[in-house]
């Protein structure tokens, strides 16, 4: 008789979207006492459902976080880079601590540099600006860390590769929600882990005999596709994966209900 084991789940974020008043002020009135804001709230909610849930890996944060990050930024004023880059990082080590207290061992994601969306406004240089970016970002990362952070899952839109290069590192993950072959190639000159959506997992299974791939995570696995991955990897090297949009709580209790395969 076959068992039904479980696979590894891990979470790449989520996006809770703004509360009305009444959910706020009850969140308020639970954390009286507590220094925060509506970023603070927002991380709250996009951890919380993933840790009742029982996600292994979890990871607060998303593309949300943009605004954190834009208001700890020096030299940024209105979207345009206007003098050096550099970081406070108060609030951010503030956010840091705050995720580790609800759950030790969390990562944090973010988007991903290019989607800051700034203008240079100041070096005028593609070069020197990508390494003023990401050198911020590498001090914000590090410093969360220091805190308790356990990594960074950096959200993409496209694939800037002189931004991987940048900030690549083994506590860093690049998260694009519908990559296609071009970009699947892109990330696995640099991880060997990816994250892909049912659709792109026969292109990431083909790529297999190219690159060294340790561990597919399946956003969104159903029985079908665990199946078919199984037939290329081992059960170790496969995870199901995650990225919340709306309705977080049934999203990751939905998550770890299908991720199961028989043996």
């Amino acid at each position: 008789m076959k068992k039904r084991l479980n696979l590894a789940t891990r979470a790449f974020g989520a996006e809770p979207g703004m509360p009305d008043r009444a959910a706020l002020a009850v969140w308020i009135a639970e954390n009286r006492g507590t220094t925060a804001d509506i970023i603070t709230y927002l991380l709250d909610q996009s951890l919380a459902p993933q840790v009742s849930a029982g996600i292994l890996s979890p990871c607060a944060g998303g593309v949300f976080y943009k605004n954190r990050i834009m208001t700890c930024l020096n030299g940024v004023e209105s979207g345009r880079a206007i003098d050096e880059t550099s970081l406070d990082s108060y609030a951010i080590s503030e956010d840091a601590a705050k995720i580790v207290v609800q759950k030790k061992g969390a990562w944090c994601a973010m988007p991903a540099p290019h989607l800051l969306g700034i203008t240079d406004s100041y070096y005028y240089d593609e070069a020197e600006w990508n390494d003023a970016i990401t050198g911020t970002y590498r001090s914000l990362m590090r410093s969360m860390r220091d805190v308790g952070i356990s990594g960074h899952v950096l959200i993409c839109d496209t694939l800037f590769e002189p931004e991987i290069i940048s900030l690549s590192h083994q506590k860093v993950f690049f998260f694009q929600p519908k990559p296609d072959r071009t970009s699947l190639t892109c990330l696995l000159e640099h991880q060997t882990q990816i994250a892909v959506g049912r659709n792109q997992l026969n292109t990431v299974l083909d790529l297999t005999s190219e690159f060294d791939i340790r561990r597919i995570i399946i956003i969104d696995p159903d029985e079908e596709s665990i199946s078919h991955a199984l037939s290329f990897l081992d059960p170790d090297q496969i995870s199901a994966g995650g990225y919340c949009t709306d309705m977080c709580e049934n999203y990751w209790k939905h998550l770890v209900e299908s991720a199961v395969y028989s043996k």
